[in-house]
């Protein structure tokens, strides 16, 4: 196939009313408005990742701070789009997990604090409609990629599939950190988590670039089983509707790039 006619690669993040979709080098929004109208804007993503391209570990890192710096342009263009956290629930669950995750801390329960602290971002699908609209991201994006009608609600390329190996890369570096120091202070355990994160995303990395294998597929388990059962619910039509003007905008974006 031409270059002109690969796929982009793309990445999304559900909203609670709508999908936000990452492109090479630009970022669209699509959100359905109190009033019922699906609502669109566009912009430029901020180039962190340049930063540390060759730098295994902090590319992953640069990556992710570049998704987040996107969110604030998007506020500032469409501030009716609702963020998943945007809900006195997940605040709420957010507040109590990070207690709770300090607490086992500094009893040494790390696996058990870095579950807690991953409570919020779980219930956060589960409120309203960010699960179906997740759904409806995996499927108009996976759907493009593939040059067909439909996709499954799971995709191979979902954050999901971060969350196996962070944990155990969390947790190797936290029982090293231990071995150590007997209170490790906050500034080395944010480096481990950083350090976590960062490993996380090489892995995912890998994974996608050796997809056929065993070790890949094995690696992806745990990421589809908590999108089927958590973290993605079958979009209805309108919300269908929201993903392929989300994918519209993000197309026309890196055309205009």
């Amino acid at each position: 196939m031409a270059e002109a006619e690969r796929p982009l690669r793309l990445g999304g993040m559900a909203l609670a009313n709508g999908l936000l979709v990452h492109g090479p080098t630009s970022w669209a929004v699509a959100i359905r408005g109190a009033d019922g109208q699906i609502r669109t804007a566009s912009g430029r993503k901020p180039r962190l990742r340049a930063l540390a391209r060759d730098v295994p570990g902090l590319r992953g890192v640069a990556g992710l701070a570049e998704a987040l710096a996107v969110i604030p342009l998007v506020k500032r263009a469409l501030p009716e789009a609702r963020l998943p956290f945007e809900s006195r629930r997940v605040l709420a669950a957010a507040g109590a997990g990070a207690l709770g995750a300090t607490l086992l801390r500094r009893r040494g329960a790390d696996a058990a604090a870095m579950l807690v602290s991953l409570a919020p971002s779980l219930m956060a699908l589960r409120v309203g409609e960010v699960a179906a609209y997740h759904g409806a991201e995996h499927k108009t994006i996976g759907a493009y990629e593939q040059g067909t009608e439909d996709h499954t609600k799971e995709h191979d390329r979902c954050g999901s599939h971060l969350m196996a190996p962070l944990l155990a890369a969390n947790l190797a570096g936290m029982t090293l950190l231990h071995r150590v120091s007997e209170r490790p202070g906050h500034l080395a355990a944010s480096a481990v988590s950083l350090a976590s994160m960062g490993a996380a995303v090489e892995v995912f990395a890998w994974s996608e670039r050796n997809a056929d294998t065993a070790t890949a597929r094995a690696l992806r388990v745990p990421g589809h089983e908590l999108q089927r059962v958590v973290g993605t619910r079958e979009p209805d039509a309108s919300q269908l509707a929201v993903g392929r003007a989300a994918l519209d905008a993000i197309l026309r974006a890196e055309r205009s790039a």
